[in-house]
């Protein structure tokens, strides 16, 4: 698997610069904790990596490329919003997000899914019904449903309950030992065992 690379990256908003002369890379079997105080320009990181965004300056690349549709193909991003339809069954959503990255699975498979994240009973409910933490988790889906090298994770674990921070950090570990790429913002310790977590820390500018 190819390594995300990122050059002398820099960043403004509203003329603030939120970083600069950044430079990261990201390499399998690495899971990288990206920290630091609201407003330091974590999600605006986040969403460059993902090219999703373009930096003032500076450069990505995979597999010393520029980013482009094969990495997104082998991408999962992950936004600090849920990213669901209202209106729409977890069901429905998962399947709707599987045909927009032509991810073949059967009704049997998200069901079984949507199991493992504890939320039988509840797959067929618009989702606007649920609980903060049940959305979050039907976004989380997602994790187990498309093969993928590298996942960009803005924090996953917002409304999640211990159990759940518990879930999806087993699952980290277990994409990362697998050979996956992992960079991911919280605002809570990871507790990975046995496992060294990379710590990139964003101060913010004055």
């Amino acid at each position: 698997m190819a390594e995300l690379v990122a050059s002398q990256l820099s960043c403004m908003k509203r003329d603030k610069v939120l970083f600069e002369s950044l430079s990261l890379s990201l390499s399998p079997g690495q899971l990288v904790h990206l920290r630091g105080p609201n407003g330091a320009g974590k999600t605006s990181l986040l969403r460059i990596l993902a090219g999703l965004s373009q930096p003032d300056t500076g450069t990505v690349t995979w597999n010393n490329r520029a980013i482009d549709n094969e990495f997104q193909r082998r991408l999962v991003y992950l936004g600090h919003k849920a990213g669901l339809s209202a209106g729409l069954s977890a069901i429905e959503n998962l399947t709707f997000w599987c045909a927009q990255h032509h991810i073949r699975v059967s009704e049997t498979t998200l069901f079984e899914v949507l199991e493992v994240l504890s939320l039988v009973g509840l797959e067929e409910i618009p989702v606007r019904l649920l609980s903060a933490g049940q959305q979050r988790r039907v976004a989380l889906a997602r994790l187990w449903l498309k093969s993928s090298d590298i996942w960009i994770l803005d924090e996953p674990f917002t409304a999640l309950d211990t159990d759940g921070v518990a879930l999806i950090q087993a699952r980290c570990e277990t994409f990362v030992r697998q050979g996956g790429a992992v960079i991911v913002t919280s605002h809570q310790p990871l507790s990975m065992k046995d496992m060294p977590v990379s710590v990139i820390e964003l101060e913010g500018q004055l």
